[in-house]
């Protein structure tokens, strides 16, 4: 057994800028070779993983054995349970496809509402809320983004507009689990904390659906459907406040995204855009009538009916498969399901030379603490392994033969293999960065900006989050520095641990394992650097933003704050 390791944060030059600044050089290997250089995104993730191993040895003096178990415990993090995920929702996808079931799924959805407009947001937004509540870690992104290809979005747009909309739910994501870790690290009362980031993150699921068709289709075709996205935004975000303040964090974003899913299907009962967007590749096979060209890359055209007939029987027979999934998956993260089936099998494996032997210091905490490596192999109850039973009662409801089944999944597999690959990579830069106490060199530096610390509060959610790729990671991480921050600079702590997982969720959009399950689903292997392109702006704005409302809560707004 080594001896144990105390974590250094200013190892350059006894300097918290450029420790900071060589700290940052992994994040900036991986960003910049994915969004400047176009570099395939294994390869990327690869260097970016050298680059933080060489950091961490030489620059922060952390022991070979150390840091390489701190690797492998990223990179089987990143294969089980996230890997593990994506494989499960792609082949749920792959099975629709390949029985022709999901074309069915498409004509009813657009039998609901055929403008692209309306589409994101009952899909990108409403339904990936709902999948994000259940179970989180990718999920969302990666059935929306498919959901979204399969209607007949392009990969780009499609992969793009699935991450901008997972971001308002994220911070309640999987039965609540961020706001849960927030408490558990910084000894909060969790009530108080889910109130406090239920008085953030509404005000955004209100700004998100106009925000997403923006994206999509430009400001003036924006406006068009002002209706749909208030109606989205508005039911959402109040059912957000209500039950994050007067009922608790686990049940939020499932209710809120029944909310906003029944709201929106209802107002399209009774009204309609004026005129029907869609993208310029896009076929019309109604009479030429356009009225206007709204911004962006699509047209509008006058309604008609171009949606293949179907009966409603086989219209609830191709749903039946993507019923199962939310009903699987929202039992399958249950408190009480999750518990019952750890009962049955689950292993909790003390990584070796790096459980308890890496100690964080102050002032990241308050007291100097060993960190805990335990790899939770958790085959049961993991949201994957829900996805397989999915998968599983789709294919006999389909009365798909085994040998057919076998042959669907061998393909999702080679279709994916690279990206697990990739995946796993980036949670190894993760946990080697974490252990290392890169990741705490950067926070501090956010730490240091005085009284614009409620500003910058989010951004440090947004950076663990940038780096981890998970809000609950993140609050792990930066929960206790935030809170110590907040007591040196007069601030409330429930004010900037909040604001932590609030903000965090602004960089999930640009995380690289958000953005490789997002090239997964949408298959653009390879072009995950357009995707880093697409989403990094829109992440930027609306972490400033995050940042902008908590300064004022902060100052004027104080009166927003929790006793």
């Amino acid at each position: 057994m080594l001896a144990v390791w105390n974590q250094r944060y200013q190892p350059v030059a006894d300097n918290l800028a450029l420790s900071a600044l060589v700290a940052a050089l992994p994040v900036i290997v991986l960003l910049g070779l994915l969004g400047l250089l176009k570099v395939r995104a294994h390869y990327a993730a690869l260097a970016g993983l050298a680059t933080a191993l060489l950091v961490a040895l030489l620059v922060y003096g952390m022991p070979a054995p150390m840091a390489t178990a701190a690797l492998v415990n990223g990179a089987l993090f990143g294969l089980f349970p996230i890997g593990w995920i994506v494989l499960m929702a792609m082949f749920v996808y792959d099975l629709t496809v390949k029985t022709g079931q999901f074309e069915l799924v498409k004509d009813s959805v657009a039998g609901m509402a055929s403008d692209r407009r309306i589409q994101v947001l009952l899909i990108a937004f409403s339904f990936g809320a709902f999948l994000e509540g259940s179970a989180g870690f990718g999920t969302p992104v990666a059935i929306c983004a498919a959901m979204l290809i399969g209607l007949g979005f392009r990969p780009l747009p499609a992969a793009g507009l699935s991450l901008i909309g997972n971001t308002a739910p994220v911070a309640f994501g999987a039965i609540g689990t961020p706001v849960l870790t927030l408490a558990g690290v910084t000894g909060l009362p969790v009530d108080t904390l889910s109130a406090m980031v239920g008085r953030q993150l509404p005000f955004f699921a209100v700004i998100v659906p106009f925000w997403l068709v923006w994206a999509l289709a430009g400001r003036k075709a924006t406006f068009e459907v002002w209706p749909a996205a208030l109606t989205t935004g508005v039911s959402f975000g109040l059912v957000q406040f209500l039950v994050s303040n007067f009922v608790g964090p686990e049940l939020v974003d499932i209710l809120a995204s029944l909310a906003s899913i029944g709201s929106l299907l209802f107002l399209v009962r009774f009204w309609q855009p004026r005129s029907i967007w869609r993208f310029e590749h896009e076929r019309d096979d109604v009479p030429s009538t356009a009225t206007q060209r709204p911004e962006g890359p699509g047209a509008a055209i006058h309604r008609g009916s171009d949606v293949p007939v179907h009966t409603r029987q086989e219209r609830l027979r191709a749903w039946v498969p993507w019923v199962m999934l939310g009903v699987i998956v929202l039992l399958w993260g249950l408190p009480q399901v999750k518990g019952f089936l750890n009962h049955i099998y689950s292993a909790s494996i003390s990584v070796p030379f790096l459980d308890m032997e890496v100690v964080r210091v102050p002032p990241v905490v308050a007291k100097p603490s060993p960190t805990a490596a335990v790899f939770a192999w958790t085959p049961l109850s993991a949201t994957g392994t829900a996805l397989l039973f999915t998968a599983i009662g789709a294919a006999l409801y389909l009365r798909l033969r085994p040998a057919e089944v076998g042959r669907i999944f061998l393909g999702t597999l080679r279709r994916v293999k690279t990206s697990l690959l990739t995946i796993a990579a980036m949670l190894a830069i993760a946990y080697t960065s974490r252990f290392a106490g890169l990741d705490a060199s950067m926070g501090l530096a956010f730490a240091s900006t005085g009284a614009l610390f409620a500003f910058f509060s989010p951004l440090l959610g947004w950076l663990g989050v940038a780096l981890t790729g998970s809000d609950t990671s993140s609050n792990a991480l930066f929960g206790n520095l935030q809170q110590i921050t907040a007591q040196q600079s007069g601030l409330s702590p429930v004010l900037t641990t909040a604001a932590n997982s609030s903000g965090g969720v602004m960089a999930k959009m640009i995380d690289a394992q958000s953005i490789v399950v997002a090239g997964v689903a949408t298959g653009q292997q390879g072009s995950e650097g357009e995707i880093l392109r697409y989403g990094f702006r829109h992440s930027v704005a609306l972490g400033c933003l995050m940042g902008v409302l908590v300064f004022l809560q902060s100052n004027l707004l104080s009166w927003m704050i929790p006793g």
